[in-house]
């Protein structure tokens, strides 16, 4: 193996270990305060969220009270979670989890020919026209969020997290 191909990985590894625990402060951002939105919009009308859950006819109808009750609070708690630094190899998973069951979600009603508003920001996914022409974009928007989910799950900590003060750092060396 040549000198350049081994020195790659190193700068590779060098660069993430620099960046990342800053960049990660931008994904916890994004991640966050989408997930603090979605959460709000569907708390202002609770009936609304739990109609949303039940038109994409996937759960039992037992569970979707409860679900579509209790699923803005979540959003919201993980969204805070996200922001904060709280926890965030479980909330990223919990993130990345929830990010894609809303994927398959989505594509289950656009397999099944469903004509329904996704409800991820609130609305009733009541039938709309020309509905499937969105599930695309929704389900671009929702990989990028799982993958943002997932790099903090798995990426060097991140910087300015609760974390740091309720975890101290261990600096390993390799």
């Amino acid at each position: 193996m040549s000198a350049a191909a081994t020195a790659q990985p190193s700068k590779l590894a060098a660069f993430v270990r620099t960046w990342w625990p800053w960049l990660s402060i931008a994904a916890r951002l994004v991640v966050g305060l989408v997930w603090i939105a979605a959460g709000l919009l569907k708390l202002h009308d609770i009936a609304d969220s739990v109609r949303s859950v039940r038109n994409f006819q996937i759960l039992p109808e037992w569970m979707v009270p409860t679900v579509g009750t209790g699923l803005p609070v979540f959003e919201v708690v993980i969204g805070a979670m996200l922001i904060g630094g709280f926890a965030l190899r479980l909330t990223g998973t919990l993130s990345a989890l929830l990010q894609l069951a809303f994927i398959i979600g989505i594509a289950s009603a656009w397999a099944r020919g469903l004509q329904i508003e996704c409800g991820c920001f609130g609305g009733s996914g009541s039938l709309v026209q020309n509905a499937s022409a969105k599930y695309p974009w929704e389900i671009a928007r929702d990989c990028g969020l799982f993958i943002l989910s997932v790099l903090l799950v798995v990426g060097p900590r991140s910087r300015l997290a609760l974390d740091d003060l309720l975890l101290p750092r261990v600096d390993v060396e390799r």
